[in-house]
């Protein structure tokens, strides 16, 4: 997926369909202009740009939802709040791989805001949990990616009130408290996820992490970097945690 940035270029995009290739040649002033791009493209260039749509998010609907109000949007059906909240979710998939993690975070936000109905329907409550469980979710991750770790730990909590047994966010709450440096409950939530996913790489790599940053805290670096040579099942001694037999 390419940044929209010149004009010919999203003018021709929206002429296109899902799989569709085509070629545009855009004159200067629907491309570089006068500036150029430089050292590659020079001032004043016709460009001829080779273009073929895999995929596209579609926000019309979610732009007419938020247009709504209250009361139109409490009549719309369940599977539509779904749709809508599925969209807002893919936008802040895409901008949290391009690193845009605050837009990602209000995507996310806003896919929340969609789904924030009771139903009396017990299958649809379901569905409604279970895509806002997936936002919970995306949520902890984003505001680790943004350093807050308290944010974070709140909606991995909120993921568990949901899931308790859920693996992803025991780890993404035992991730935000060994930020803010709880190690306890970071060893707490850590090995509750481990006894769920007993080698889940990323979970084990977690807990030498965690491992590190106690010894560094109680013997200092020189000591805790003398005891990284040490076997692995160690380590998760120092943690407490008990690995299956193999």
């Amino acid at each position: 997926m390419t940044d929209i940035t010149l004009w010919g270029l999203e003018i021709g995009l929206l002429s296109m369909t899902k799989g569709e290739a085509a070629l545009f040649l855009l004159a200067p002033e629907y491309a570089y202009g006068q500036r150029g791009c430089p050292p590659s493209i020079p001032p004043n260039t016709t460009v001829l740009f080779k273009v073929e749509l895999l995929d596209f998010i579609d926000s019309e609907e979610c732009d007419t939802f938020f247009e709504l109000t209250h009361e139109q949007r409490d009549r719309l059906p369940v599977e539509k709040l779904l749709k809508v909240a599925a969209t807002e979710r893919e936008f802040g998939n895409y901008f949290f791989y391009k690193q845009c993690f605050k837009i990602a975070k209000d995507r996310y936000k806003r896919a929340l805001s969609i789904l924030d109905r009771r139903s009396s329907s017990k299958a649809e409550q379901s569905q409604i949990n279970a895509s806002k469980l997936l936002l919970f979710l995306n949520l902890s991750l984003t505001y680790l990616k943004l350093e807050c770790g308290d944010r974070a730990l709140k909606y991995g909590e909120l993921a568990l009130e949901m899931d308790q047994g859920n693996a992803k966010a025991l780890f993404r709450c035992g991730q935000a408290c060994l930020f803010m440096r709880e190690y306890s409950k970071s060893r707490d939530f850590l090995t509750r996820a481990q006894c769920i996913q007993p080698f889940n790489r990323d979970i084990n790599n977690e807990l030498k992490k965690l491992a590190r940053k106690q010894l560094e805290m109680f013997s200092g670096p020189e000591a805790a970097s003398e005891e990284l040579g040490t076997p692995t099942f160690s380590i998760y001694f120092l943690v407490g945690c008990v690995l299956p037999d193999l």
